[in-house]
């Protein structure tokens, strides 16, 4: 099955987690689970968890970036793109996303999903 990668901020930790889960029950392989982190506080810290995300999205067949998130989030879209990775970026409010756009979010390889999270999950599966 399939690998994937969640890219989001700490603020959907809670919703980053139940993608995880939902995922994997559905046999997709997880690369790496930053929720189990708490803050870096200090530059081996941030040096360790940066490697690990920095496999983790190399390793994935795909990433999931969930907004909204911060610059680690973009970071890894940039990581993943740059890889050639698809991309599934989830936001539920449409209105939302229009006022935070980049130009990063409709390069090729990248899916934009509104509604709801299963509607997400649906997406995610079927392809």
């Amino acid at each position: 099955m399939p690998s994937f990668y969640i890219a989001s901020g700490f603020q959907n930790k809670a919703l980053v987690q139940q993608l995880k889960a939902q995922l994997e029950a559905h046999g997709f392989e997880h690369t790496y689970d930053w929720t189990v982190n708490e803050r870096a506080t200090t530059a081996d810290a941030l040096r360790a968890i940066g490697e690990a995300e920095l496999q983790g999205v190399k390793q994935a067949d795909f990433l999931v970036v969930l907004l909204p998130g911060g610059n680690g989030t973009h970071v890894e879209l940039g990581i993943a793109l740059a890889e050639g990775k698809t991309v599934y970026l989830y936001e539920a409010d449409e209105a939302s996303f229009h006022e935070k756009l980049t130009t990063f979010y409709y390069i090729q390889n990248v899916h934009i999903i509104h509604g709801t999270f299963t509607d997400l999950v649906h997406k995610i599966i079927q392809n």
